[in-house]
């Protein structure tokens, strides 16, 4: 049997990228300008992670050196959830730490999957399609 959305994985997979991209964004901007009903992070492990979420959700929205962002943002997730939600238990959702594993997985599968398609480094030329 097949499935009628294949056809639009290429499509989705792009709103997908877009979609994580500017959400985590909106994580980093909270941490590094107070905006979106945040706090302007003073400590400089905050502010590294406003900046990695900042402008490494940006460039994953945009699809440009997306692998390398989602790489360094997968990264920064798993920091997260070891340093600060899986000492409060081993549970995710017990530990309120599950969006910080979706993003590092999500992250890690952009990383591995490249930008695709749709995506400003493949216009440039830089990308990978996939």
């Amino acid at each position: 049997m097949s499935n009628p959305l294949s056809r639009y994985s290429g499509h989705l997979f792009a709103l997908l990228r877009i979609v994580a991209g500017i959400l985590f964004a909106c994580h980093g901007a909270q941490k590094l300008f107070g905006a979106l009903g945040g706090h302007r992070a003073t400590e400089p492990l905050l502010v590294a992670a406003a900046i990695i979420e900042f402008f490494g959700g940006l460039l994953i929205a945009l699809g440009l050196f997306a692998s390398w962002a989602s790489f360094i943002a997968s990264g920064e997730m798993a920091y997260a959830y070891f340093h600060s939600h899986a000492p409060h238990g081993f549970w995710p959702i017990v530990n309120k730490g599950e969006l910080a594993v979706v993003y590092c997985f999500l992250f890690l599968f952009i990383a591995a999957h490249g930008a695709g398609s749709y995506s400003l480094g493949r216009l440039l030329g830089r990308g990978r399609s996939t």
